[in-house]
């Protein structure tokens, strides 16, 4: 449903980010002083308004909300609950589409993102990484300390080390019992050369005793299957199932020894993005616990970047065209850039740069050439024959080859039909070093901006 002119003036209650401010500071828009979001969609403006300039960054509508729905349908298909990681797009706009399709929580990966997830108000996060700062530990207990009785709100978080659970101890020991009640620890497993987590069962289990001789309240394990595999092989796949088989046995090692899983189910928690097929086969199920008795696993999943998805690195790696009933995310996100110059034959300089798009894991990709004409902005159409060579912090070149320029009603050389003004929409790879070069992204249906999502951080 299209929202009135009358409502998009008005910050409604389900969207309470659009009384967040926006300025002549604020890239992609063109205001002459502080604006609220509302303010801004009044009217229904489109991109190629007043209130609105290049470089910019878009989202289209109708693709974020297949995205969300594909993986909130195949997840509670499969039994998971889904905690997505905040931490690729900081947005509670996007974030509120998620929570709307059932997630469980979101999940972060700092304290500062787990201060503003908080602060968004959302009730259930996952810290995905070790608390070790005491300050960060004393701020958490005093934020569930002030939780009203009854509500669901709890923070889970993970622990690779004996220091981080003396000091997760030490920073709860004289806490309420429902305030402790309310975090949750995950001991995490990593692999040999990866990032955090203990390398071996036997730490784990250590850890785990630690914890729950603390007090503290032990949920399960969890680890980033990412860190396994680099590729989608059949030896990489098989290697990403063969650590998830180790993060059940740990589970049932906590079970056996009374650890987890005694008064709530044991939780086993992955990351997702690019392995969730193998996860979803892998994870669920009930595993062998104390007495050789059955107990059923609690599996949260924390794919984030499929919000958005992209037009490189996770649409390569991309496990949602390996899962049987489901459909293939797609790229939600452009940047567009306009033609500053074409200085020779066969190149384009755009006016993006590494201060708008990722670069990290590929280079953008050219998908749409949008020209002027004496009546305004022309209808978007296909740029093929082209690819982006390099980029500098404000610049992207562009190389232009021979041949159609993918439109069916545009025919030559691609250097003939790009000129100087012309704005080009550029696909991305890895949304995360995207978004942290934005503070406002342009929700879109076609030209038309419905929504503006803010960014955090």
């Amino acid at each position: 449903m299209t929202a009135t002119t009358e409502d998009a003036a008005r910050p409604a209650p389900d969207r309470p980010w659009a009384g967040d401010v926006v300025g002549p500071r604020t890239k992609g828009l063109r205001l002459d002083g502080p604006e609220t979001v509302a303010d801004v969609l009044a009217g229904s403006p489109r991109i190629t308004d007043a209130a609105f300039s290049w470089p910019l960054l878009t989202l289209d509508d109708a693709t974020l909300d297949h995205n969300v729905g594909v993986v909130a349908r195949v997840c509670a298909e499969r039994g998971v609950e889904h905690a997505p990681h905040v931490k690729t797009t900081m947005s509670r706009a996007l974030y509120a589409r998620q929570a709307a399709a059932g997630a469980w929580g979101a999940t972060v990966a700092t304290p500062a993102q787990l201060r503003t997830v908080r602060d968004w108000g959302v009730p259930r996060v996952l810290l995905a990484n070790e608390l070790l700062d005491p300050r960060e530990i004393a701020w958490l207990r005093d934020d569930l300390s002030g939780v009203l009785d009854g509500a669901p709100d709890e923070v889970w978080l993970c622990v690779d080390s004996p220091h981080g659970v003396d000091l997760l101890a030490r920073g709860f020991s004289d806490a309420p019992a429902a305030v402790r009640a309310r975090l949750g620890v995950l001991v995490e497993l990593g692999v040999p050369g990866g990032r955090t987590g203990v390398r071996s069962t036997a730490a784990a289990l250590d850890l785990a005793r630690a914890v729950h001789a603390s007090g503290l309240r032990v949920l399960g394990v969890t680890g980033y299957e990412g860190s396994v595999a680099g590729g989608t092989t059949d030896d990489e796949l098989a290697a990403v199932a063969a650590w998830c088989d180790g993060l059940r046995d740990l589970g049932a090692a906590f079970l056996r020894e009374g650890l987890a899983g005694v008064d709530e189910p044991l939780v086993l928690s992955a990351g997702g993005s690019s392995f969730l097929d193998v996860v979803l086969t892998e994870l669920p199920g009930p595993v062998p616990g104390a007495d050789g008795r059955e107990v059923e696993v609690r599996v949260v999943v924390r794919s984030g970047a499929y919000v958005t998805h992209d037009h490189g690195f996770y649409s390569r790696t991309d496990p949602w065209s390996r899962i049987p009933g489901a459909e293939p995310l797609r790229g939600a996100a452009t940047v567009w850039g306009q033609v500053l110059s074409v200085p020779e034959p066969g190149l384009a300089i755009c006016g993006i740069g590494r201060r708008d798009v990722s670069f990290d894991i590929d280079l953008p990709v050219a998908l749409w050439l949008r020209s002027q004409s004496d009546d305004g902005w022309l209808p978007a159409r296909e740029l093929a024959g082209t690819r982006v060579t390099a980029l500098n912090d404000q610049h992207l070149y562009l190389a232009l080859d021979a041949g159609e320029a993918g439109a069916s009603q545009v025919t030559g050389p691609a250097t003939a039909q790009v000129r100087p003004g012309d704005v080009v929409g550029f696909g991305i790879s890895h949304p995360c070093t995207t978004f942290d070069r934005w503070r406002v992204a342009a929700v879109v249906r076609g030209d038309e901006v419905v929504d503006l999502a803010t960014v955090d951080l």
